[in-house]
């Protein structure tokens, strides 16, 4: 228990929670950036081409019975399965995971930049004459 307790506390020491923190809101603000763009803009241009109406107003009526809009089957309390919200949902996912997807390959395509130049080796030092000459000599020593 003592080992749990010494780990969560170098867990914490390191920085790590505060990061997470900053992650999950930076997430959240995105989420709700990406929202917006599937509700506010995408979903009713797609509503327009596909039924005149807006996309979220697509539903299913469980009961059997039809209603002109959904806000009428559940004022009615009719189950309904809401197809749009749904279909907006993957919209949001996929939209999301495109974003991330083209944001982690720049990033990586930075980092293995900065490597690359970080790691560049040095050009090597051309030798002095005076080592040239001794290395000629060792070498004609070495042959005799």
């Amino acid at each position: 228990m003592k080992k749990l307790w010494s780990e969560f506390y170098e867990f914490i020491a390191k920085g790590n929670v505060v990061a997470l923190a900053i992650g999950i809101m930076m997430g959240g603000a995105f989420n709700a950036i990406v929202n917006s763009l599937i509700n506010d803009v995408i979903m009713p241009i797609v509503g327009l081409l596909f039924s005149g109406s807006s996309f979220n107003d697509w539903f299913i009526a469980l009961d059997g019975q039809s209603y002109p809009t959904l806000a009428a089957a559940q004022e009615d309390a009719a189950p309904v399965i809401t197809i749009g919200n749904f279909i907006g949902s993957i919209l949001n996912f996929l939209l999301i995971a495109i974003i991330l997807f083209f944001m982690m390959k720049a990033m990586t395509k930075a980092m293995n930049a900065r490597k690359k130049t970080e790691e560049a080796p040095a050009a090597p030092v051309e030798p002095t004459e005076e080592v040239k000459l001794l290395t000629e000599i060792r070498n004609l020593l070495a042959d005799k």
